[in-house]
C-alpha cells in the first residue's frame, strides 16, 4: 500500500467519524431538548396534583371511612 493510498485512507476514516460525530450532536441536542419538555412537564403534573390534593383538603374530603364501616 503506497503513501497516497493510506493518506486517503485516513481522510476517508476521518471523514466518516466526523459525520457521525455530527450526527450524534444532533441527537443529543434533540435529546436534551426533549428532557427539557418532559420536566416542564412533570414539574406541570406535580404542582396540577398538589392543586388538587389541597382543594380535596379545602373542601373536608378525606380518606376516612364513612360511618356505615
Amino acid at each position: 500500500m503506497s503513501v497516497d493510498e493510506r493518506m486517503m485512507n485516513i481522510e476517508i476514516k476521518l471523514a466518516r467519524q466526523e459525520d457521525l460525530l455530527d450526527t450524534l450532536n444532533q441527537l443529543v441536542y434533540q435529546q436534551q431538548k426533549k428532557l427539557g419538555e418532559l420536566e416542564g412537564l412533570c414539574a406541570a403534573l406535580a404542582r396540577h396534583i398538589k392543586a388538587a390534593s389541597s382543594a380535596a383538603d379545602d373542601t373536608g374530603l378525606s380518606n376516612d371511612r364513612p360511618p356505615h364501616y
